[in-house]
């Protein structure tokens, strides 16, 4: 499920970006964690969704750096509230087994929804047996937190997320 979301970045990424990307890809492809994670990096820490998602699983796995479920816990968000779907899928998952975050369903349930909402019929499965853990008030907190989300693009700036990439 990983490389295909990988593969179809290729495929979209600017020119510049390609490069790094394409090195980091290579490297994890050949199990060369260190070498993705530095290639990557530089990237997420710039603001790219796909990368910022790729560092989040090299965390979670603990490959090329050291498993850190908060490190993935904050890559993966700022790649979900940048609206990439596999990023949300992770993260509603971590709030759900309280894993580099603390445990909360409501938010677990917000990006689990977000995910299925762009046609993951995982995410979809996984809010349904989130939103029976939730009960009346709590669930609504859960749908309006997911109908009022707007994703915001990074600047590259984390101090900064709402200035415009140049």
């Amino acid at each position: 499920m990983r490389l295909p979301a990988l593969a179809l970045v290729l495929l979209t990424a600017p020119l510049p970006a390609l490069a790094d990307f394409a090195k980091g890809l290579e490297a994890y492809k050949k199990g060369d964690y260190v070498t993705a994670a530095q290639e990557w990096r530089p990237l997420a820490e710039q603001g790219d969704p796909i990368d910022q998602y790729n560092l989040g699983l090299l965390y979670l796995d603990g490959h090329g750096v050291p498993q850190d479920y908060d490190e993935a816990a904050k890559w993966f968000k700022r790649s979900a509230e940048q609206g990439y779907a596999p990023a949300q899928h992770n993260l509603g998952a971590l709030y759900a087994t309280g894993q580099g975050v603390k445990r909360d369903y409501v938010q677990a349930y917000k990006w689990m929804n977000l995910c299925a909402a762009q046609g993951n019929s995982g995410c979809a499965s996984q809010r349904d047996l989130l939103a029976k853990r939730l009960k009346g008030s709590k669930l609504a907190e859960a749908q309006k937190l997911s109908s009022s989300f707007t994703p915001k693009k990074e600047s590259g700036d984390p101090d900064n997320p709402d200035q415009e990439k140049e």
